[in-house]
């Protein structure tokens, strides 16, 4: 039986409508789960918790519910979080927070590159993951709802057989369609903006994170990776995301 419980409902207003937030938290630390849970119905959210691999899984396989992000406890005791969001990635491309209690770059990578879109180290601040939830929220919302158009900036760039589309959030590359994650998109619409440019990976993250990059920050470099997967590009001769070693990234005009 799959143990979860909701809380009150969580809203957030775009384009004028209310829209309920569904956020799932896999945790068997159940006090940890409970804070958790406190300070995002405090927030406004809709929780849900699951308590191991199992449960979670059961739980999104459902498919009765429509989730809206997903925050995974690396260390579980039939499994671990990584098995869970892989699961996630196969069908849907809500934000996925992992937390970990491990420092080890090579955890966080592997949960980057299979598509988590943020990484908290445990002990944290509860008011910290809010303020992470938020912003991966927020950038979800922005990309999977259409914006009001502004004409002075480009909407659509068409770089050599690669088309991405803000309104729309999506991008083709010849006619196939990619299927990304909202901060994959961010990413690669950052770079077409500044196509022919070597934008610097601190400038990068800074910009599509949010948050002040720090040395030796490898979620830059596990994002550019999926990316080029997901294209099918080599990683040593890229035609479109060129690294510029020491620098950043660039897509040349």
């Amino acid at each position: 039986m799959v143990l979860y419980y909701t809380r009150q409902k969580g809203t957030m207003q775009k384009g004028g409508n209310q829209m309920d937030i569904h956020i799932l938290v896999v945790d068997d630390e159940k006090e940890l789960a409970d804070i958790i849970e406190l300070y995002l119905t405090n927030d406004g959210y809709t929780v849900h918790k699951c308590y191991n691999s199992r449960e979670a899984l059961a739980f999104i396989g459902n498919g009765n519910l429509h989730l809206d992000l997903a925050i995974l406890d690396v260390m579980l005791p039939d499994g671990d979080g990584f098995q869970i969001c892989r699961k996630i990635r196969e069908e849907s491309y809500y934000p996925v927070i992992m937390l970990t209690a491990k420092v080890s770059d090579g955890d966080k990578i592997k949960g980057l590159t299979l598509g988590a879109d943020d990484y908290i180290t445990k002990p944290f601040n509860p008011l910290e993951l809010v303020a992470r939830v938020r912003t991966q929220l927020r950038r979800y919302m922005q990309y999977n709802h259409s914006a009001p158009r502004q004409e002075k900036c480009p909407r659509e760039y068409d770089i050599r057989g690669l088309v991405i589309n803000r309104d729309r959030h999506k991008c083709y590359l010849f006619g196939r369609e990619l299927q990304l994650t909202p901060m994959e998109f961010s990413i690669l619409w950052y770079l077409c903006e500044h196509q022919g440019i070597v934008v610097p990976s601190e400038e990068l993250f800074e910009s599509v994170w949010g948050e002040k990059y720090l040395d030796n920050n490898n979620t830059v470099m596990a994002h550019i990776g999926r990316l080029r997967e997901k294209m099918g590009e080599p990683a040593r001769n890229p035609k479109f995301i060129k690294t510029v070693w020491g620098v950043g990234y660039t897509i040349e005009k």
